[in-house]
């Protein structure tokens, strides 16, 4: 790895952790030199993507212009957009776009219903595959040894009481997701919250998923996980229907 690299991202990392900071801060919660920390910053700065304000340093909106044409280059982004509007309105839960990358799933797109959880601070950032109902239903249709691949990398690190972290435990779980089409999360990312997640397939290939998540209490109520299971699904087929004509 490139040294100036590492640094680089170390600072923005930092930056974005701290919510700001100064370049003594920075030297000394990354334990590098203070004429290091502050030539990184100011050409983070000529370029856009750190903002100076005072004597703090910030995350710059440049950023911003990256994440969003990032987003926008992904077709199942657009195919989903309105069906996920559609479920958030009739479920008033929150409902989310997940995409698979580097082993992990990232929360591409969120619209939240009446009862839903706020989801500003989760859109663009990650989760295990392994303890949240979207990404299980991507890890069901992936390839036994890309799973293996996945665990290698990542392992299985618990969040909450209820996650999963044993392999056959989990393997179990992903047999069974396959067997009825939908995941279930039961409070295993985060305490309180249960979800419902089906795979979006597109050309045979595993492309994201879609879930609803709420809190623990609604999803017990009627067999309503079943409901939302069933909301999915269908969802998904449209979705999957959009993606084979764009």
């Amino acid at each position: 790895m490139v040294k100036s690299d590492e640094t680089l991202f170390a600072i923005i990392e930092q930056l974005r952790e701290s919510d700001g900071a100064g370049v003594t801060e920075l030297a000394k919660q990354l334990d590098m030199a203070k004429s290091s920390i502050h030539k990184h910053l100011h050409t983070m700065v000529k370029h856009g993507y750190v903002v100076k304000r005072n004597d703090t340093y910030h995350i710059g909106l440049q950023f911003l212009n990256f994440g969003e044409y990032v987003r926008d280059s992904y077709d199942i982004y657009h195919a989903s957009k309105s069906k996920i509007h559609e479920l958030a309105e009739r479920t008033g839960e929150m409902v989310w776009l997940i995409i698979p990358e580097n082993g992990l799933g990232w929360f591409l797109y969120g619209e939240k219903g009446d009862s839903g959880i706020s989801e500003e601070s989760i859109v663009g950032s990650w989760t295990y595959l392994h303890n949240n109902s979207g990404g299980k239903a991507i890890l069901a249709n992936l390839p036994s040894e890309q799973i293996d691949n996945i665990i290698d990398q990542h392992g299985l690190p618990t969040k909450t009481e209820n996650t999963i972290t044993d392999l056959n435990t989990l393997r179990t779980e992903l047999e069974n997701i396959r067997e009825r089409g939908y995941a279930v999360n039961q409070g295993e990312d985060i305490a309180g919250i249960h979800a419902v997640g089906v795979p979006l397939i597109s050309d045979g290939e595993i492309q994201g998923a879609l879930s609803i998540a709420g809190a623990a209490h609604r999803f017990k109520r009627d067999q309503r996980e079943q409901k939302l299971a069933e909301y999915l699904i269908t969802a998904a087929d449209d979705i999957e229907v959009n993606l084979a004509y764009q």
